[in-house]
């Protein structure tokens, strides 16, 4: 029972990691439009407007954040593996899928700390953008804590399966 409560629990991590990275495309394509949308008004039309730029600054963020968490959740991310290349297969997966998602999970929740707390300053001031387009910030700099939590939640679920493959092996060893 508590076995397939944890499956489920994994699938709904990684499908949220995958909701966010296909959000992180779309954006990544409204960026293509509004760029070629500014790009004309500035060259073909001699009437350039703030608010392409300021929209995909906005987008790059949101895009940025939201992938993150899939990236990590794929496994497909940038590894430097020598020291765990210089252990056995057990001390790889330890490494690999324990204490680096704990390092990784730390970082986390000093970034979703200190960018709730950014974002929470900001919405106590009403602060906007400084551009003629003046949007508030706070949704914006919302993105950042609710990225990085769900970032953090799939290296929960990384270590959460780390140590179930440790305690296998383990198992296997004895048996």
């Amino acid at each position: 029972m508590a076995s397939r409560i944890n499956q489920k629990v994994l699938k709904l991590i990684d499908q949220s990691s995958r909701l966010f990275l296909a959000l992180s495309g779309i954006l990544i394509v409204l960026m293509v439009f509004l760029t070629s949308y500014g790009v004309l008004r500035r060259y073909a039309f001699n009437a350039p407007e703030p608010y392409s730029y300021e929209m995909n600054v906005v987008f790059m963020l949101c895009s940025f954040v939201f992938a993150v968490s899939a990236v990590e959740a794929q496994d497909r991310h940038i590894r430097v593996d020598f020291v765990s290349n210089r252990v056995s297969e057990i001390g790889q997966q330890i490494i690999l899928s324990i204490i680096a998602p704990m390092m990784g999970l730390f970082c986390c929740l000093l970034l979703v700390w200190k960018s709730l707390d950014n974002a929470l300053f900001s919405l106590s001031l009403g602060e906007v953008s400084s551009s003629v387009w003046k949007i508030p910030l706070f949704p914006v700099k919302l993105v950042v804590p609710i990225g990085y939590a769900l970032l953090g939640i799939v290296l929960i679920g990384r270590i959460y399966r780390g140590i179930c493959f440790v305690i296998e092996h383990k198992k296997k060893i004895i048996v």
